[in-house]
Parts: C-alpha cells; structure tokens; sequence
C-alpha cells in the first residue's frame, strides 16, 4: 500500500534533524526553480516547501513578498506549477509540500486543487491563512486524497497549543515570532515552552520556522525542535543571483544541514 503524504512527512524527520528550504516556484523563472530544488536534494534537504505565488501574502514579509511578485510577473500559474511537479516528482523523492493561501485552493477549486495535489505527489499543504477553527473546509478533502493539511503554532495559539497539537497530521510548524516572515537578528519567544506542551499532546514532529538565517540559529532551533524551516535567507540568494543562484543556495543549504545535525 502507498503511504500517505503525512507517514512521508513524518519520515523526514526519522533520520536526525530535518532541513527544510522554502522556495517560491517561478522565481525567477520555472526552470531556475527546478534546478534550485534539485541542488536542495543533493545538499541535504530532507523536505522542501514549494510556495506557490498569491497576489496578497498576507504572512509574509517585504523579501517572500517580492518573490511572489516577480513569480507571478513571469507569468506563473497553479496549473503550471502541477505541471512542474508532475516533472519533478521523475527524480525528485523527498516529500514536497505546498505552502500558500486558502484563497488560491478556494479560487482553483478545493476538490481539484487537492486531489491533483495527491495525483502529482505532493505530500502536504501549509495554508497559513487559515485558522485552525476553520480547517474543516479543508480537511475532509485532505483526508480523502491522502494530503497532510499542516497546521501552524504561534507564540499567540497559547491556550490552543494542545488542541492544535492533538489534531496535527505529517508535522507541526511552530512561528518562531510574532509579525511576518524574514530574517531576524535573534529569536527571543520562548518556544521551548510552546514544544513541551505539543510534546505532552502528540509524537508528531515539529519544526521551527520564520527568522532564522544563520547556522548558528538553526543550530539552537535544532535542539529543541525536530526541524528547521528556512525561507527568506534563501530568497535573497535567488534575488542577488537570479539564474545563476543554484550554486550559492545549494552551498547555503549544505552549511544548514550541517548546522542543524552536529
């Protein structure tokens, strides 16, 4: 039997700390993005997230807004980007998940957008617009086609940790700080607080992410968390060196990995 998007989540994480870089399809062009991913895998990425560009990212911050900007300014669509995966998934077998707004599922057609989610092997979607109160919009179409809907923590669920937690299918991402993505110079939550109580409610794997730019930061997130989330640091890599950015983000992405399983 095949396993299910949130057994091959979880699987990420069952050898050691999982990396995990966030990049946006399309910028700056499809094809860069295929080449990007690939140089993740052979660095050492144990899953990626793929953005898919909305016109309004409501949780991002001015860097990930920018990429969603030159993405859909090149012309990137969904339909193309399910094309692209279908693609990827030749070569590609580390789970993949999608990270982008209820909107664009809304707009594309729940049924659809997720059942070709599981027919092109994407294993997971991230919708971080959308509170854990209104998932049932999702959620029995995520169960049906075997796609892991991925739910958010953040420093405010406070007293919804435990309930979130309990529900959480393939891992739990846990928003290092309040505000919307992008590089911080530290992250002052307390989220070993936040991990002991999903720790007292569940044995699915959580990550870290929103902030952390340095190997130094994902070293200090690693122990505590089972993973790390890795967006922003990686896009102004592809913004400074466009088409020519697969050399320096698969560097970047290999100094992470080593930072977070020492």
């Amino acid at each position: 039997m095949n396993k299910s998007g949130a057994e091959r989540i979880r699987e990420a994480f069952g050898d050691g700390k999982a990396f995990i870089p966030f990049i946006t399809c399309g910028d700056p062009d499809i094809e860069t993005t295929g080449k990007l991913i690939r140089a993740a895998v052979k660095n050492g990425a144990d899953l990626i997230e793929l953005g898919i560009p909305f016109s309004d990212p409501t949780a991002e911050g001015p860097v990930i807004q920018g990429a969603n900007i030159r993405a859909l300014q090149g012309g990137v669509t969904t339909d193309k980007i399910f094309d692209f995966v279908r693609e990827l998934r030749k070569d590609v077998t580390i789970p993949l998940v999608f990270m982008t707004y209820a909107n664009v599922v809304f707009s594309y057609g729940a049924e659809d957008f997720i059942r070709t989610c599981n027919e092109i092997g994407i294993d997971g979607i991230i919708l971080p617009d959308l509170p854990f109160e209104e998932k049932e919009e999702f959620s029995p179409l995520c169960k049906q086609y075997d796609v892991a809907l991925i739910s958010l923590i953040a420093p405010t669920s406070d007293k919804r940790i435990a309930m979130i937690a309990r529900e959480a299918e393939g891992f739990l991402y846990i928003v290092s700080s309040l505000g919307v993505t992008g590089t911080r110079s530290e992250i002052t939550t307390d989220l070993s607080s936040i991990i002991k109580v999903v720790r007292e409610n569940t044995d699915i794997p959580c990550a870290i992410g929103f902030g952390i730019s340095t190997s130094e930061q994902a070293k200090k997130m690693s122990e505590i968390a089972d993973g790390v989330i890795v967006g922003s640091a990686i896009i102004k890599l592809i913004k400074k060196y466009g088409r020519e950015s697969e050399k320096a983000v698969g560097e970047y992405i290999k100094s992470m990995k080593e930072a977070v399983i020492d």
